[in-house]
This record gives C-alpha cells, sequence and structure tokens, in this order.
C-alpha cells in the first residue's frame, strides 16, 4: 500500500524528471504489463481517486488513464474543462486547493501549460499533464515503453521524427536525452522546435545534439524508427489548409519507410489523419506498432500514478 507521509511530486514536464527515474519508470511499466496489475498482487491504489479535467477531446489518453487508474485499485473523476472552469469560473490557483480536498492526484490535459504550472504550484496532491500545447509527457514515455519492447535497447537507438516540432517531438526529444536515445526532427523550415525549448534542451542536456533537418529522406537513413503526427494540432483548425501544401513532402509514405532500417518501426501517436502525415499503406503496413504504442499509454501510466501517488517507483 502507499506510504501516506511522502513528498509530493508533479509530471508536468519530462525536463524535471532525471534519467534514472525515466529508465525505473520504464522498467516498472515492463512489470505491469507482464502481469504485476492482476489485483490479487497488487492494488495500491484501493480507495485513492483520480481527478481528471479536460478542456481538450480525447480518446486514448481519458480512457488510459482510467483504466491505469482502475487497474491499481482507485476510481476516476472526469470533469469537462468548460464546466470547471479553471481560471474563468474561479482562479487556478483556488480550482488546485480545493480539488485537492477531494482527489489523490490530478490530470489535465489542457492548452496553456502555464495552467498546469500553475496548478502544480498550488495543489497539494501530483498535478499530471495529460498534453499540453508545449509538451505531452506521457505519451513520450509510452513511446519509448514501445521502442524498448520492440528493440530490447533504447541506447543509440535512432529515432527520426517528421512533421513539426510541436508538443510531442519536444517531448520525444527530451525523454530521448534522458535515455540514450538519438533524436531527429525533419520539418519544414519555419516549424523547428521553438528558440525557448532549444535553450532549456541544451541548458538540461549540455553536450546532447538537439537535431533538426529540413531533409525527411536524409533523417529517414538509417533509423530504427520514424514517428509523425498530424500537421495541424487542436486549435490550429485555421492553419491546417496552409499546413497540408507546407508539410506535403514530410508525408511518412513507403519510400521514406524503405529509408529506414529494414527492421525499422512505424509510431504515431494518433489519431491520425490517411493520406496526410501518413500514407495508409505504412498505417497499416507490417512495421507500425501504433496499436500496442497506444496501449503501452495505460502500463506507463500505472506505473507514473502508483509512483506520484504512492511515493516510490515499484
Amino acid at each position: 500500500m502507499c506510504a501516506e507521509d511522502r513528498a509530493r511530486r508533479h509530471f508536468v514536464d519530462l525536463f524535471d524528471i532525471s534519467s534514472e527515474e525515466a529508465h525505473a519508470l520504464l522498467a516498472r511499466a515492463v512489470v505491469l504489463k507482464a502481469g504485476g496489475h492482476e489485483p490479487r498482487r497488487t492494488t495500491p491504489l484501493l480507495g485513492r481517486s483520480l481527478g481528471l479535467v479536460f478542456e481538450k477531446p480525447s480518446l486514448r489518453t481519458r480512457v488510459s488513464f482510467e483504466a491505469a487508474f482502475a487497474r491499481l485499485g482507485g476510481s476516476s473523476i472526469f470533469l469537462r474543462g468548460k464546466d470547471v472552469g479553471i481560471g474563468v469560473r474561479e482562479s487556478v490557483a483556488d480550482f488546485a486547493r480545493v480539488i485537492s480536498q477531494y482527489v489523490d492526484a490530478l490530470a489535465v490535459r489542457t492548452f496553456a501549460h502555464a495552467t498546469i504550472e500553475e496548478l502544480a504550484r498550488h495543489a497539494t496532491i501530483p498535478i499530471v499533464n495529460a498534453l499540453s500545447d508545449d509538451a505531452h509527457p506521457c505519451q513520450a514515455m509510452a513511446d519509448m515503453m514501445t521502442i524498448l519492447e520492440i528493440k530490447n535497447r533504447l541506447e543509440g537507438v535512432r529515432l527520426c521524427f517528421v512533421g513539426d516540432g510541436n508538443n510531442v517531438a519536444r517531448s520525444l526529444a527530451v525523454a530521448s536525452a534522458l535515455l540514450g536515445v538519438e533524436f531527429i526532427l525533419a520539418c519544414p523550415p519555419g516549424y523547428e522546435f521553438p528558440k525557448e525549448f532549444a535553450t532549456r534542451f541544451a541548458a538540461r542536456f549540455p553536450g546532447v545534439p538537439l537535431q533538426t533537418t529540413h531533409d525527411p529522406k536524409a533523417a529517414a537513413e538509417g533509423a530504427d524508427a520514424l514517428y509523425t503526427d498530424v500537421w495541424a494540432s487542436m486549435g490550429q483548425e485555421s492553419e491546417a489548409d496552409h499546413r497540408r501544401e507546407i508539410f506535403a513532402p514530410y508525408q511518412v509514405d513507403e519510400d521514406l519507410m524503405a529509408r529506414a532500417r529494414p527492421d525499422a518501426v512505424f509510431l504515431h501517436c494518433l489519431p491520425a489523419h490517411r493520406g496526410e502525415e501518413v500514407a495508409s499503406g505504412v498505417l497499416d503496413g507490417p512495421q507500425s506498432q501504433v496499436i500496442p504504442q497506444a496501449a503501452n499509454r495505460m502500463y506507463f501510466q500505472m506505473a507514473l500514478l502508483e509512483w506520484l501517488v504512492c511515493g516510490s517507483i515499484g
């Protein structure tokens, strides 16, 4: 069972955890997937509650969090962002203090990363970033778990992300640096990582290159994994037509996959737009691991929530 006296931790950004913690969380997730979640063996979150506040639509994120907490013995309470009105109906600080009286952890899927940071400053429970415009840390760690399962290693694996330097790409770059993965972003000019992110990355990981290129074919050469995401994320709908034109040469199709290693895998955080960022032949092809990748969201989040609520990994 969980220890009652523990130092409160949050999971706002992967910059905030150590390499050792990242490795330990993945190891624990693998154990839980292998059967450590069976009710007879462990229910560390029995009697605990997880709050979920989502300002964006969700399938995988919501269900994977609710299932993860349930498998560890707890229950969940889902709140739609527009109903809660964080920062609108009441201040972020007041919401954080109040919700801390009701649940043992809070997962938030929102637009502004600053909202999650402010929640973490005022809450007395762990705050989990379930997605923000700046970062998607749970997704990136589940992706690393997927690569580890398939390749039996992370050190030295070459991961090529083709597309926008968005929240998913940023979290993947940080996860790669924590876990010894070689990461490269292939994007159109003007869609590189933001300067603020690059500066923070260089300060946190001195000596680790933040590789970026505008040539997807060169980036794919020798890759162990090719990864892409939608060209227009939620909140960017007005840019969709323009982005389709700009990103058209960056589609992950059969030709681009052929430039990677023969045993390379294809990854996508889903939902996918077939015929845009990825060809159907790749998404449905033998190298695609998008379904196991989606499943691993639940197992990584089991390990994460166990750690945050109980205060220890495993």
